[in-house]
């Protein structure tokens, strides 16, 4: 079930920053740990102003989507639970409440740039993410 959270409660809030940090890890193994650990505080604090689509199974966060107005902070969900359609599902809620939508991805995460590019989104731009010194795609959905 997918319930858009208006009002973070502190343990929604840790639930989605620890799927943020472990999905990030698990999904980045060409960025080193210490990058995700050290972004973990300004993540967390940036949650809250943040529009949070949240999957629940069985009463748990087990999966999110991050907005920030039309921009795709990210879809992370538990390793667990991926490969059940739970990514398209959050994106195709956010895709019904927008009629465009723009994200970042890292040219290495190969399987979600491909995922993107099979839900319509387009490259835009490359270009070098100082701080990691990798290769971000600039992606845009727009509705047809």
């Amino acid at each position: 079930m997918i319930k858009l959270i208006d009002q973070l409660s502190s343990t929604d809030l840790q639930a989605i920053a620890q799927i943020w940090l472990k999905s990030n890890i698990e999904a980045h193994d060409f960025i080193s740990k210490e990058y995700w650990h050290n972004n973990y505080q300004f993540v967390l604090n940036s949650f809250p102003s943040a529009t949070i689509y949240a999957y629940y199974q069985d009463k748990k966060i087990v999966g999110f989507l991050g907005l920030i107005d039309e921009y795709i902070a990210g879809i992370f969900v538990l390793y667990e639970y991926r490969s059940l359609g739970i990514g398209t599902q959050l994106l195709e809620e956010a895709q019904s409440d927008h009629t465009q939508l723009t994200l970042n991805v890292y040219k290495k995460n190969e399987n979600a740039v491909q995922f993107y590019l099979k839900k319509e989104f387009t490259i835009q731009e490359e270009k070098l993410d100082a701080e990691t010194n990798e290769i971000e795609l600039s992606m845009k959905w727009q509705r047809s």
